[in-house]
């Protein structure tokens, strides 16, 4: 390498950081905030995610590509351990680590932190942000100060900050402090590039995105979908026809609903989705398959992409 590119490599830094946390602990909602536009799903329900998904901030001399991952859990069938995997993963092959806590679900260290979310803590010697996550719901910033101190005090962090991510609050200050824990090197991306995940992944997630907000109880949890066609045309609509795969015929029958409209307004709502990400006007068709005990069946789910 001769001098100019040292010193080039000197002036920028890059790094892969893992985003990790319980359920519904925001992750998903801070990446999106973070990169600028909405990359991971998010509703209300748990465990949304269910695989890592690639974000790319690129910015002045610095790039962090986030790994979201699915909120830690005890596995209770084969998908589940897949998922924990991809966490478990996740860490390994990051520079840094993101640790969300929900402020409105903690009470003490002990009962928040599972065993599961404890073992990957103290497995990795990787540096560890801990993210006290929702202080929007309190009135001054003074409340939080007891419980960083509580947790600073355990040793188990490099840095404490808390934040809103639905809010942005101190999100932007999040990123000087990861900064610190990068190597100098080139950009590993384009930083035009937000994500290296094809588009039939992210028209995937929007579609099971409307699944999990339209229907309650396992439907969501036991429902995957796979994008079987994907056309684009340079002139009319883009065709796309996907699968709602789901374990029980019973459940079927609750996906499409009286005479089909289930199936449709859950069409409709995907379709308006995808032609905004997309940015063209799109034809999706739906169609419902019952796959039994896929989430426990390995060929089925390494052909879902797991």
């Amino acid at each position: 390498m001769n001098k100019t590119n040292e010193v080039a490599l000197a002036k920028t830094k890059a790094g892969y950081v893992a985003i990790i946390g319980k359920p519904n602990a925001g992750k998903s909602t801070l990446m999106n905030k973070i990169i600028g536009t909405k990359l991971s799903i998010v509703t209300p329900k748990p465990q949304t995610t269910r695989k890592r998904v690639l974000g790319i901030y690129s910015e002045n001399n610095t790039q962090i590509v986030f790994l979201d991952t699915p909120g830690i859990i005890n596995p209770r069938y084969e998908m589940q351990k897949t998922m924990m995997g991809y966490v478990v993963k996740s860490v390994e092959e990051s520079d840094a680590v993101l640790v969300l806590i929900d402020l409105t679900k903690f009470e003490d260290f002990e009962s928040y932190f599972s065993l599961e979310l404890t073992d990957v803590l103290k497995k990795t010697k990787k540096p560890k942000i801990l993210l006290i996550n929702k202080i929007d719901t309190f009135k001054e910033i003074k409340e939080v100060l007891p419980l960083i101190k509580s947790i600073s005090d355990l040793n188990l962090f490099d840095d404490i900050i808390p934040i809103s991510a639905l809010k942005g609050e101190n999100v932007k200050s999040l990123i000087p402090t990861i900064e610190k824990y990068l190597p100098n090197s080139e950009f590993y991306y384009d930083p035009e590039l937000l994500s290296t995940q094809p588009e039939r992944f992210f028209v995937s997630e929007i579609i099971r995105e409307q699944v999990f907000i339209s229907y309650a109880k396992e439907i969501p949890y036991s429902t995957e979908i796979a994008v079987v066609e994907f056309k684009e045309r340079e002139n009319g609509k883009w065709y796309i026809s996907a699968e709602i795969i789901i374990e029980r015929g019973t459940q079927k029958r609750i996906i499409i609903g009286e005479k089909g409209a289930k199936l449709k307004e859950i069409g409709e709502k995907s379709r308006k989705a995808i032609e905004e990400h997309l940015d063209t006007p799109v034809y999706l068709e739906l169609f419902v398959k019952v796959r039994e005990k896929w989430r426990d069946n390995t060929g089925m789910l390494k052909s879902f992409g797991y």
